[in-house]
C-alpha cells in the first residue's frame, strides 16, 4: 500500500468512528431537547422550533449513518492488512476488538434512539397541524 493510500484509509477510518460518535450523540442530543421541549412551553413556536432543530440533526444523523456504511466498505476491505497488522504487532488486540464492540453498541443505541424519536416528531407534528 503506497503512502498516500495508508494515509486515505487512515482518515477514512478516522472520519469512520467520528461518525460513529456523531449518530450517537446526535440521537443524545436531540432527546435532551425533546425533554425541555416536552417540560416546558408546548406552544406552536415551541413545536416548529423542534422541528426545525429535528431537521437538521436528522441529517446529520443520515449522513453519519451513511458514512458508517460507506467507510466501512474500505474498512472492511482492508481491516485485516491495515487494523488487525497493526494492532496485533503491537499487542493491541484485546483493544481493538473492544472499540469495534463499543462501536457496534454505539451505532445500535443511536439507531435505536433515532427510531424511538421518530415517534415522538411524528406526535408533535400531529399536535401542530
Amino acid at each position: 500500500m503506497s503512502p498516500a493510500a495508508g494515509v486515505a484509509l487512515m482518515m477514512n477510518n478516522y472520519f469512520h468512528d467520528v461518525a460513529t460518535a456523531l449518530l450517537v450523540s446526535s440521537a443524545f442530543a436531540l432527546w435532551v431537547m425533546l425533554r425541555r421541549y416536552e417540560a416546558g412551553d408546548r406552544g406552536p413556536e415551541a413545536a416548529r422550533y423542534f422541528l426545525e432543530i429535528h431537521r437538521s440533526m436528522a441529517r446529520l444523523a443520515r449522513f453519519s449513518l451513511a458514512w458508517i456504511v460507506l467507510g466501512g466498505i474500505p474498512r472492511t476491505i482492508w481491516y485485516g492488512r491495515f487494523e488487525w497488522a497493526n494492532a496485533a504487532g503491537r499487542g493491541q488486540v484485546v483493544a481493538l476488538l473492544v472499540k469495534h464492540v463499543v462501536a457496534f453498541v454505539l451505532v445500535a443505541w443511536g439507531v435505536a434512539f433515532w427510531r424511538r424519536l421518530r415517534h415522538k416528531v411524528a406526535a408533535i407534528r400531529l399536535e401542530l397541524a
